[in-house]
């Protein structure tokens, strides 16, 4: 085997903070990606006179959580590290001289390597050349002892042989449970654009990685309900001047989703922001968070011109992002296919299934909540004593989502019945059934909340998170009427049928 060195200097000390940076996993992971897909095209004819036209990048991450000896492995088969590369590739903060592509900062590799762990190495072979290096960083003690180079173990290599392998040793915080889940949704998301053309095979653990694209709304404007079909999709360019200008597509999802909606910020074919689940939603197009906007409207920008942070996670907006967003927002309700007035205005029946988990959600919720609660709190919001009985429970419908659970109050058992119905018949939103005690059984009192009346469907027909808040003020409304008819309170459901009358005929309506 043979040594070299490698020169880090200057600014060694600076490695020892890295692992202070405000990092996000996915970006961290995301800056050994970028080197590989630069590594990839900047050398793709070379490459491909070894390995033939058809071949592309294949960029593989592997963790490995072991509880003694947790470790992040990232390998690649792109061109490698070149011995003319090799000082500046492992000197912090040594800007490349072509900043054109995904490596332009000269901290990628070091930044994220350190932010990761406190050990790790780089073992590279470079396509022409006849050697594999291996260099390794242990930033404490380069710190300490103020180290200013590294040896470079060699060992011979085949010249048509390239690739890089980073391994991460003693990982900080490993990636576990869920926080891999979103890894893998992030990258997927961050490049997609490489994933969709074929360019790079991302794959994590084992898993080969796909970016789902998803599917555009094709539906009637709103204001022809039974007008022809629209795809709404449209192409979005416009020039902010200065160098600056965007191009793109926007477009509103076939089902609203308030995860995925948001439009993904590129720059240079790689996502900056609006990945996964943290879609670009300024208010000022998107508007609040419950507002159907905000869960359909989706999209690719390119920005063209635009600085971004050193850790590519964030655009450097400066005074500029006010003006995008006044051209982006024109851009998007133009007359010729107003995207926000459709996606604030259209409204869909969802199908049986989608509607049966968000009752059953809701109803699961919403029932557990009352159950283990509810027996205590009851005594002090009904206040006097039974003094007048509700009417018998009659036959229903089945329900879509039904949930029973039994509870003591006054000394006489309740059961407690909630339910979300999508009954055409039941033209109220919500219904109260105050049944008398059966011989040898308990009262019953059964709540029901349609799911498909007007007022559901335009707010919060396909979203189970609102259909449980929905259903949750509507199980407080009739266990206070409940209550109130047990304290002597004459026409207690008063309230709950003016209630239903206004929902359906006024706060219903566009």
């Amino acid at each position: 085997m043979i040594e070299d060195k490698v020169d880090i200097r200057p600014g060694v000390s600076v490695l020892g903070i890295l692992r202070y940076l405000n990092y996000k996993p996915w970006y961290a992971l995301g800056e050994f990606v970028d080197n590989s897909v630069q590594s990839f095209l900047s050398n793709r004819t070379a490459i491909e006179q070894v390995d033939g036209s058809s071949v592309r990048l294949k960029v593989s991450i592997d963790l490995d959580p072991h509880p003694n000896h947790p470790q992040i492995r990232v390998r690649d088969n792109g061109a490698g590290i070149a011995a003319v590369a090799y000082s500046r590739a492992f000197r912090p903060a040594a800007i490349p001289d072509d900043r054109s592509g995904l490596s332009e900062f000269g901290m990628g590799m070091k930044s994220a390597a350190c932010w990761f762990a406190p050990r790790w190495s780089v073992r590279t072979s470079a396509l022409g050349e006849s050697v594999a290096k291996t260099v390794a960083f242990d930033i404490a003690t380069i710190v300490r002892d103020d180290i200013s180079e590294l040896t470079i173990k060699q060992i011979p290599e085949r010249p048509e042989r390239h690739y890089t392998e980073i391994v991460l040793d003693d990982v900080f915080q490993m990636p576990v449970g869920r926080t891999v889940g979103k890894l893998k949704e992030h990258l997927a998301d961050i490049y997609r654009v490489f994933l969709r053309n074929g360019e790079l095979e991302l794959c994590f653990n084992g898993e080969t990685l796909r970016y789902e694209e998803p599917k555009v709304l094709q539906a009637p404007s709103y204001k022809e309900k039974n007008g022809e079909p629209l795809l709404w999709r449209k192409q979005i360019q416009f020039d902010l001047g200065h160098g600056m200008r965007v191009d793109g597509f926007a477009a509103l999802r076939a089902t609203a989703n308030v995860a995925k909606a948001g439009f993904a910020l590129f720059r240079r074919n790689r996502v900056i922001e609006g990945s996964g689940d943290e879609g670009y939603r300024p208010h000022q197009v998107f508007g609040n968070s419950n507002s159907y906007r905000y869960q359909r409207l989706f999209g690719e920008l390119n920005l063209h011109g635009f600085d971004v942070s050193h850790t590519k996670d964030g655009f450097r907006w400066d005074e500029n992002e006010e003006p995008f967003l006044d051209l982006l927002r024109e851009h998007l309700d133009s007359d010729e296919l107003p995207l926000l007035k459709q996606a604030e205005n259209y409204r869909v029946r969802e199908s049986k299934q989608q509607l049966l988990r968000s009752a059953q959600h809701a109803v699961t919720n919403t029932a557990a909540a009352m159950e283990s609660r509810l027996e205590s709190v009851l005594p002090q919001v009904a206040g006097e004593p039974p003094t007048e009985t509700g009417p018998v429970i009659d036959e229903v419908a089945k329900p879509l989502a039904q949930r029973k659970f039994n509870l003591k109050f006054r000394d006489e058992e309740w059961c407690i019945v909630v339910e979300v119905s999508d009954d055409a018949a039941e033209s109220q939103w919500l219904v109260v059934r105050n049944g008398v005690r059966s011989p040898g059984g308990p009262r019953e009192l059964q709540i029901q909340m349609s799911i498909i009346h007007p007022f559901m469907v335009r707010y919060a027909q396909g979203d189970s998170e609102d259909v449980e808040a929905f259903l949750r003020m509507g199980a407080a409304l009739a266990l206070a009427e409940v209550t109130a008819r047990e304290a002597g309170v004459k026409g207690a459901g008063t309230v709950r049928r003016n209630l239903n009358e206004i929902l359906s005929e006024v706060l219903s309506e566009i």
